[in-house]
């Protein structure tokens, strides 16, 4: 048994499933590792099950019933990890913009070195970010800068996906109460960490853009972030 799972959402990831879950289960620690998926067209759910006839023991499926965006795919992998023995639980992105050779340095980072919440940051160390158009970059960047000087946490990627807690972070947090579903979950979760004195570290990855399948980035969640950040730390004021 690992003391370690790492979760990935999946919607429409038949391109990049397999490699992704074969790179994490090549790393010298052993990693669990759940997929959410939400219904994928593309039957992803069905190349994990056959991967899990591989994988018995390290490989578990949650399916969704349809796409309810990345924040409630990550709770329902949350409360699924919680009922389970795990003391670490990462986030990660099936698309390989997160290095599965990171995971090491992120748990780390929180086993042995003790941090609650480690992020792999694209920001800590100048801007690390390959194959992104400047635009995007910006963007990332501006919000990032943006979130700090709202909230006053100091954390440098702030919409970072990549992700580990300890367990006592999300037993912590009340996850029915997490509002958001994009960019801005990632946000509200370190915001939620922060105000409840969790030590959080940023570890500088690189990040490099997904070269199989499709990017889920719209209007909507980049709005979402831009306007759930100041409603964040409103309330934040209200309930201290």
């Amino acid at each position: 048994m690992s003391d370690t799972v790492v979760i990935i959402p999946t919607y429409n990831e038949i391109e990049n499933i397999e490699l992704i879950v074969r790179a994490v289960f090549s790393q010298s620690k052993t990693f669990h590792v759940l997929v959410v998926d939400d219904n994928s067209p593309d039957k992803t759910a069905e190349k994990v099950k056959v991967l899990q006839k591989e994988f018995s023991d390290q490989l578990f499926l949650l399916e969704r019933d349809k796409k309810n965006g990345l924040g409630s795919a990550y709770i329902a992998g949350f409360k699924w990890c919680l009922q389970q023995p795990y003391d670490y639980i990462f986030e990660m992105d099936a698309d390989f913009s997160h290095n599965p050779n990171d995971l090491i340095k992120l748990y780390n980072a929180c086993a042995l070195d003790g941090a609650d919440m480690s992020v792999g940051s694209r920001y800590v160390k100048g801007i690390t970010v390959v194959n992104w158009p400047m635009t995007r970059i910006l963007l990332s960047y501006g919000a990032s800068r943006y979130v700090r000087l709202i909230t006053r946490m100091q954390v440098k990627d702030s919409t970072a996906g990549f992700v580990c807690y300890k367990r006592a972070v999300l037993e912590a947090i009340d996850l029915n109460k997490i509002k958001f579903i994009g960019y801005a979950f990632q946000i509200e979760m370190k915001f939620k960490a922060h105000n409840k004195g969790f030590k959080i570290v940023e570890i500088p990855v690189i990040f490099k853009d997904r070269t199989k399948g499709k990017s889920k980035m719209s209007g909507s969640i980049i709005s979402e972030a831009i306007f759930g950040v100041i409603t964040l730390k409103l309330k934040s004021l209200f309930t201290k």
